[in-house]
């Protein structure tokens, strides 16, 4: 009886023995719910706090993302194409109306016909070949622009001869059909019907009514190497603007490798820094995996004992 009270008492104690050193070696709060609680809770915690300090020192050292180069400057404008002129649409229509002045009222072989239809030519050719030359020569669109003015006068000089020496009328603003004239001329109805109209007009009518168109045209030239002056004036020539463009484009250029430069250096400092912490949370994790097996192989021992003691 006293025997087996005794195994009794040894049993008891070395159950007891056997959980205290069970809870020694088992991590915190594994065998107490409330314990678990308290773990997760502080671990959850722990974890925000991590993220929240992780983001915050993210945000601070990440570097601007670096700025895409914008293209440079052009140095060739683009010029609406010439035959959107309304300038060189009208003497298109001047260089039609003396081609067929000449042929019907002039005879073949007076030298005045070639001059006339020349001058009239040369008014609208200058026009388009100063409008292509302008993307790369302002000089050049100025001076073509200047040579059609300069053409139509002539052209203009032959319509008034020829009215004085025949001892017809040029008219005039005291003249009745003057103001009408005018505003026909400058008419959509006129553009598109001009063709036709002038078979029927004789050749005073022609004449007065080509002077009209030159004197627009001309109005219209003055105005347009006035803006051409005023551009050349703010935007310089072709060298001007190649220079200007060049030296942008450095500029962006150096502007681009100064910003790289001032961000590589953050970058490796980042980069140091998470490999930094990678080999902190290996380490950590290498840890609690070794903790975990010695754990279990105590515990399985221990299993093996107690199964041995029965």
């Amino acid at each position: 009886m006293n025997q087996n009270s005794q195994n009794n008492q040894n049993n008891r104690s070395n159950q007891s023995n056997q959980n205290s050193r069970s809870n020694q070696n088992t991590p915190s709060g594994q065998n107490n719910p409330s314990g678990q609680n308290n773990q997760s809770s502080q671990s959850n915690q722990n974890s925000q706090s991590n993220q929240s300090n992780q983001s915050t020192q993210s945000n601070q050292n990440t570097p601007t993302t670096p700025s895409t180069p914008k293209a440079p400057v052009t140095f060739l404008p683009q010029h609406g194409h010439y035959r959107h002129l309304r300038v060189y649409q009208v003497t298109e229509i001047i260089y039609d109306i003396t081609y067929y002045f000449t042929q019907h009222f002039l005879s073949r072989g007076d030298r005045t016909v070639d001059q006339m239809v020349q001058a009239a030519r040369s008014g609208k050719q200058n026009i388009a070949e100063g409008n292509q030359a302008a993307a790369t020569s302002s000089e050049t669109e100025i001076k073509l622009t200047n040579v059609a003015k300069a053409s139509l006068e002539e052209l203009l000089d032959d319509y008034e001869d020829y009215l004085r020496v025949r001892n017809l009328t040029q008219w005039d603003g005291q003249h009745p059909r003057y103001e009408k004239m005018r505003a026909y001329a400058r008419s959509k109805e006129f553009s598109d019907e001009y063709a036709l109209k002038i078979g029927q007009m004789s050749d005073e009518e022609i004449a007065n009514l080509c002077i009209t168109l030159i004197h627009q045209a001309m109005s219209m030239l003055h105005s347009l190497l006035s803006t051409m002056q005023k551009r050349f004036v703010t935007e310089g020539g072709i060298k001007e603007r190649m220079h200007k463009a060049r030296t942008g484009y450095r500029q962006q250029q150096d502007s681009r490798l100064e910003e790289l430069e001032r961000t590589v250096p953050v970058l490796q400092q980042q980069l140091a820094q998470a490999t930094a912490e990678a080999a902190e949370w290996k380490a950590k994790y290498e840890d609690l995996k070794q903790r975990a097996l010695n754990t279990y192989q105590q515990q399985k021992e221990e299993i093996e004992r107690l199964r041995k003691e029965k």
